[in-house]
């Protein structure tokens, strides 16, 4: 390794420095005890995940789930309703009980004597040389170096200018959920994953909600779950599909966005849900050599480490193509053990992503959709099953929920599988597992059991509706 820049006065040197308490602090264990460590963590401890994102969002998600489950129960012959939705109540449980006690611990730990060779430093730092940061200001800076540095500095919301240059209030992931009441009525500006899991949440417990997005919802799903989510969204919600924001005012009613149709949309509040940002250009690499790609992430090799700078690693959503925390925990793994086998290198888990959107339906995915199948030059055999057409489905009386399997024709092997209905998350997880092992699908359907009548045989289906030949 190459010694930290001379030209720089260094108060400490780390054998390693982590940047971001995501899953980059996941890293530190029994393994790198004998090893000096530094932490830094200008925002909360745990990242985005925990704090402003997959958790917290999930617990809304699950009450909203309920809700909508008991208006609608009806069809299963009861008479129930929700009489009053505590919000000040679910924030409560969720942050006061939750989320800000674990992130509260996680930074108490570390900063504790259980770990005495690490320290922490909760001030924002830039790179001044190479393997070397400033951290803080004034009486509290401090520039450390270290052996080898991880980058895990995560995202943040992306807004656009339109929003900014309005000077209107608005709310992004991380701020929204901790609103003291719930409004009368929301405009999403958005048609991805966090846009349309807040629209169930806030639609299910009784906000109007109304969505911007400047193409169609969930665009890159394959085409036969975009075609129907989209559809039943527009029954849900008032969607102005095809439209940008090009401005917005405000007043004591709430925030109105200008539309580049003329139209406008009201709410109580704005949410932007607009997509995000690698952290990377927040870091000023450039003074370390560290390299960014063109779409601004840290650039890495296949091994996470930067393609320009030794001793410099990087993982989650700071130079991941993948903004997934299932994908940052794995590159997390990956990289502790090429710090620890730096002869033994492994190479990121990037094959097989799964990703889900805890929207209603919920939905879940991995592998190619069709489209893309075809496109790779797959024979390819399709089956698309209903939920409404096996035992459990009556039972639930759904409607619109569907399986599809895309698998190659010549060789049983499944391409992709796409799920839009009830559980689809936890569905899913059987294609994952047959996806990575490479299993050959005309046996996953034939020989084990599938317990009947549970909702798992939709997939069973599926699988003995592909055509082979």
């Amino acid at each position: 390794m190459h010694s930290p820049a001379h030209e720089v006065a260094v108060d400490r040197h780390y054998d390693l420095i982590i940047i971001g308490t995501g899953s980059g602090n996941s890293i530190p264990g029994p393994e790198l005890d004998e090893k000096s460590i530094a932490i830094i963590e200008a925002g909360t401890f745990g990242g985005t995940c925990l704090n402003v994102g997959c958790i917290p969002t999930k617990m809304y998600v699950y009450a909203a789930d309920v809700a909508l489950e008991t208006a609608r129960s009806g069809r299963l012959g009861l008479d129930a309703h929700v009489d009053a939705v505590d919000w000040p109540g679910i924030v409560s449980r969720i942050f006061e009980r939750r989320i800000d006690p674990i992130a509260e611990g996680g930074e108490a730990y570390r900063r504790g004597p259980e770990t005495p060779n690490i320290d922490v430093y909760d001030q924002h730092a830039v790179f001044v040389a190479e393997r070397t940061l400033r951290t803080g200001q004034g009486d509290r800076q401090a520039i450390i170096s270290a052996d080898e540095v991880v980058i895990a500095a995560g995202s943040r919301p992306f807004v656009p200018e339109a929003i900014t240059a309005s000077g209107v209030r608005y709310h992004t992931n991380e701020d929204i959920m901790r609103l003291p009441t719930q409004p009368r009525s929301i405009v999403i500006v958005g048609g991805g994953f966090i846009a349309m899991e807040f629209a169930h949440v806030f639609d299910a417990l009784g906000t109007e909600v109304t969505i911007v997005s400047r193409s169609s919802l969930l665009r890159r799903l394959d085409a036969d779950l975009h075609e129907r989510f989209n559809t039943l969204a527009v029954e849900r919600f008032d969607v102005r599909e095809g439209r940008t924001a090009i401005g917005a005012e405000e007043d004591e009613d709430g925030v109105t966005v200008r539309l580049d149709d003329g139209s406008t949309a009201t709410g109580e509040v704005l949410l932007v849900a607009t997509g995000r940002v690698p952290n990377g250009d927040r870091l000023d690499l450039g003074s370390a050599g560290i390299e960014m790609t063109e779409d601004g992430r840290v650039a890495v090799d296949r091994y996470g480490r930067s393609t320009s700078a030794e001793g410099v690693w990087a993982l989650g959503d700071v130079s991941s193509p993948y903004m997934l925390k299932h994908v940052a925990n794995a590159e997390m793994r990956t990289i502790k053990h090429n710090l620890l086998h730096p002869q033994d290198l492994r190479a990121l888990p990037h094959e097989h992503v799964p990703s889900a959107v805890f929207t209603h339906p919920q939905i879940a995915t991995v592998g190619l959709t069709e489209a893309e199948a075809r496109a790779h030059g797959h024979e390819v055999t399709v089956k698309v099953q209903a939920y409404g057409d096996v035992a459990y489905g009556w039972a639930m009386e759904e409607e619109t929920g569907i399986c599809k399997l895309v698998a190659d024709r010549s060789t049983g092997q499944l391409l992709g599988a796409h799920y839009l209905g009830p559980q689809a998350a936890t569905l899913i997880q059987q294609m994952i597992t047959v996806l990575t092992f490479g299993l050959d699908v005309r046996e996953v359907a034939t020989q084990q059991y599938w317990i009947h009548p549970a909702l798992p045989e939709v997939t069973e289906n599926a699988l003995l509706g592909l055509d082979f030949g």
